[in-house]
């Protein structure tokens, strides 16, 4: 049990709506140990928050001041990053920007729980990832009802946001053909033999960000 006297207050940060709803959800039966404080950027949150956690769908960390950002915004005590992606790189740049936390969507609802106490509580906590371990149950992502995997999805948001193949190996850690190998399988699920259809799919399916989400945090309005 937790020894605060009230719930810890977590912030979701995410572009994408179905990503956060899901994620809140998760936290449906500790409502007495963390409270979701804010999940629509599009209202403002006045009071500081004990915890922000960054859910990276779609906006792999190498490549985003936004951790940064969150890190210097008063109202954040402490930012924590939600991921798949452990590459080496990754992690050390996110500790090295001052994140509190690294931890991985391997977690269950209970550990995760845990594991935003701990940071509230002060210590640094990095989850160890094991290789292609699937995401926890509960999570939810553009395409899961059709299909399409946790790390599939990321893939096709990037394709709908104008990535190329390159660029999201890149973007993602992952190797070329690793890259087209996610592309093949979603395409087989979606029912696409072309890039853009790929693309008008993601359009149609909430593949598209919510940028406001994120610039919110980032001092805008």
């Amino acid at each position: 049990m937790s020894s605060s006297p009230r719930p810890i207050t977590v912030a979701l940060v995410d572009d994408y709506d179905v990503v956060l709803k899901g994620l809140a959800h998760m936290f449906d039966e500790y409502r007495d140990r963390v409270l979701i404080a804010e999940i629509d950027a599009n209202r403002d949150v006045s009071d500081a928050v004990d915890v922000v956690l960054y859910d990276s769908f779609a906006q792999p960390e190498s490549d985003h001041p936004e951790i940064s950002e969150l890190i210097k915004n008063p109202r954040a005590r402490r930012v924590v990053m939600y991921t798949w992606n452990f590459h080496p790189e990754l992690v050390e740049s996110a500790l090295a920007q001052g994140v509190h936390g690294y931890l991985s969507k391997t977690l269950t609802a209970a550990q995760l729980v845990s594991a935003i106490e701990a940071v509230h509580a002060g210590e640094q906590v990095i989850s160890e990832q094991s290789r292609r371990a699937p995401s926890a149950a509960g999570l939810d992502w553009p395409g899961r009802l059709e299909g399409v995997t946790d790390r599939e999805s990321e893939i096709l948001a990037l394709i709908t946001q104008g990535k190329s193949n390159a660029e999201v190996a890149s973007l993602t850690y992952l190797s070329p053909n690793t890259v087209k190998s996610y592309i093949r399988s979603v395409y087989r699920k979606i029912g696409a033999t072309s890039r853009t259809q790929a693309v008008l799919y993601g359009v149609n399916h909430g593949f598209t960000p919510d940028h406001h989400r994120i610039d919110h945090w980032m001092g805008g309005p």
